[in-house]
C-alpha cells in the first residue's frame, strides 16, 4: 500500500455525464490530482472502450479499468440467489449487488496510488451514495469522501450538460433524451426523463436488452437451467462459469421479451422512485430456482428462508453488504440450499418465463405419499387424531367464546 497523499483522489468513474464533469470540478474546486477507476461488471464494450483516453482528455492523472465480471456474478449475485433475494417483490437488485465490489475496487486503487480521498457521482437523493460510502467505511474508514452532488452548484442533469459543453467534455446524454442508466451483466436500469412520471408508459426507446413481448417469436422456447447447491451452473446441459452463464441467458431471454419490470420503489432516503428494469437472464434463473427449491427444501427451512429473504434483500438494497449480519445470513442460506441441486425446464414465450419440469435426485416429493390412490406408507386413518389435535387450541378458544355469548360467525 502506497503512503496516502492528501493531494490525490480516486473517483469511481463510468465515463458518463456525472463522472465526466466531476474530474474537472475536483481539480478546479479542490485542487486534487484525480485518478479514476472503472469496474467492468458487464456494462458492455461501448461504455469501456477508450475510457482511459477519455478520462485523460478530461484531466485525469490516471484511469484503471478492472475486470470484475466473474467475481461480480459469483461473489455478489450468487449469494443473493441462494437467498432468492428480491426487493419489494419485484426488483432483482441488479444495481445494489454491484456497488460493493465497485467500492472495493475503488478502495484498492486508492491504496495503490496512495490517495487520501475517494469520490463518487451519486446524487444526494439516491441509494448509491449509501452503498458506496458504507463500503468505504467498512474497507478503509480513514479515507475521506467527496460527494460533489451534495455540495456543488450543479442542481440538475441539464446543468451538468451545460457544464460539460462549456468545457468541451464529450458526453452521450442530451437534454432531449435524458435517461439515467446503469448496466451490468445482471440487468440494466432506466430512470429519469419521461420515466419520472408513473403515469407515463415507458417509451419504446427505453428498452435495450429485451424485445417488445408482442414482437417476440410466436414459438415458445424451453431452456434448461442446471443448479448446484442453490446457484446455476449450466444452460441446456453446458457447464458455464457464472458470467458466461448469465450472459447466455440474457441473450436467450432478451429475444423473448423476458424480464421487464416497471416499479415505483421505496428508496432508502425516504422517497418513492420510478424505475424500469430489464433482467432477462436473472428472471429465468429465479423462476427455475424457485421451483427447484419447492421440491428439495423441507417445509420449515423453506419457510424460514422465505422470511429471512426479506431481511437479506433489505440489507443488500441499503448498502450493508459488508455488515456482519449479511455474512451470518449467508451461512444460513448456504446450509439451507445445500440440497437445491438439479435441472429445471423453463418455458419462454412472449415476455413470460414459466418453469414446467424439474429433475433432481434430491427431491423430497414422494409419489407414494402424495397419490390419491392407495399408499403403502400413509394410513389415512391416522389423520383423524392429527386433525383433532391440530385444531385443539382453536376449539378451546371457540368454547370460551360460545359460553360468553359471542358471535362465532363474525
Amino acid at each position: 500500500m502506497a503512503e496516502k497523499n492528501n493531494g490525490k483522489v480516486v473517483l469511481a468513474y463510468s465515463g458518463g455525464l456525472d463522472t465526466s464533469v466531476i474530474i474537472p470540478w475536483l481539480k478546479e474546486n479542490h485542487g486534487l490530482e484525480v485518478h479514476c477507476v472503472a469496474g467492468d461488471v458487464g456494462q458492455g464494450e461501448g461504455e469501456l472502450v477508450g475510457l482511459e483516453e477519455k478520462a485523460a482528455a478530461t484531466g485525469a492523472a490516471s484511469c484503471k479499468v478492472v475486470d470484475l465480471r466473474r467475481p461480480f456474478i459469483e461473489d455478489c449475485v450468487f449469494p443473493c440467489l441462494r437467498a432468492m433475494a428480491v426487493y419489494e417483490g419485484r426488483y432483482l437488485l441488479g444495481t445494489s449487488m454491484a456497488r460493493p465490489i465497485l467500492a472495493k475496487a475503488q478502495v484498492d486503487y486508492a491504496h495503490e496510488v496512495g490517495a487520501a480521498y475517494v469520490a463518487h457521482g451519486c446524487t444526494g437523493k439516491g441509494n448509491d451514495q449509501v452503498r458506496f460510502e458504507l463500503g468505504y467505511q467498512y474497507l478503509d474508514p480513514d479515507l475521506q469522501v467527496i460527494a460533489p452532488w451534495r455540495t456543488w452548484e450543479i442542481t440538475s442533469r441539464e446543468d451538468a450538460i451545460d457544464y460539460a459543453e462549456k468545457r468541451g467534455i464529450p458526453i452521450a446524454a442530451t437534454k432531449a433524451k435524458i435517461y439515467s442508466r446503469d448496466r451490468n451483466l445482471w440487468h440494466i436500469s432506466h430512470e429519469g426523463g419521461a420515466l419520472e412520471w408513473p403515469s407515463n408508459a415507458p417509451p419504446a426507446d427505453v428498452w435495450m436488452l429485451t424485445v417488445d413481448p408482442a414482437d417476440a417469436p410466436d414459438e415458445a422456447e424451453v431452456v434448461t437451467v442446471g443448479y448446484r447447491a442453490g446457484v446455476p451452473v449450466s444452460v441446456n446441459g453446458e457447464a458455464l462459469p457464472g458470467d458466461l452463464l448469465v450472459a447466455k441467458l440474457n441473450e436467450i431471454g432478451g429475444r423473448h421479451g423476458v424480464g421487464r419490470v416497471d416499479i415505483t420503489e421505496n428508496r432508502l432516503v425516504g422517497m418513492k422512485s420510478r424505475g424500469v428494469y430489464e433482467t432477462p437472464g436473472g428472471t429465468i434463473i429465479l423462476e427455475g430456482l424457485r421451483t427447484l427449491r419447492s421440491v428439495t427444501m423441507e417445509r420449515d427451512t423453506f419457510r424460514m428462508a422465505e422470511k429471512l429473504m426479506l431481511d437479506y434483500a433489505d440489507i443488500v438494497y441499503t448498502g450493508r453488504w459488508y455488515h456482519p449480519l449479511r455474512r451470518s445470513l449467508d451461512a444460513f442460506f448456504t446450509e439451507a440450499t445445500k440440497h437445491v441441486t438439479g435441472e429445471v425446464d423453463v418455458r419462454l414465450f412472449k415476455g413470460s418465463a414459466t418453469a414446467q419440469a424439474t429433475r433432481t435426485e434430491l427431491s423430497l416429493y414422494s409419489e407414494d405419499l402424495a397419490t390419491f390412490g392407495k399408499s403403502a406408507t400413509f394410513d389415512q386413518a391416522d389423520s383423524k387424531g392429527f386433525v383433532r389435535l391440530y385444531g385443539l387450541p382453536g376449539a378451546v378458544a371457540a368454547a370460551r367464546s360460545k359460553a360468553a355469548g359471542e358471535d362465532l360467525s363474525a
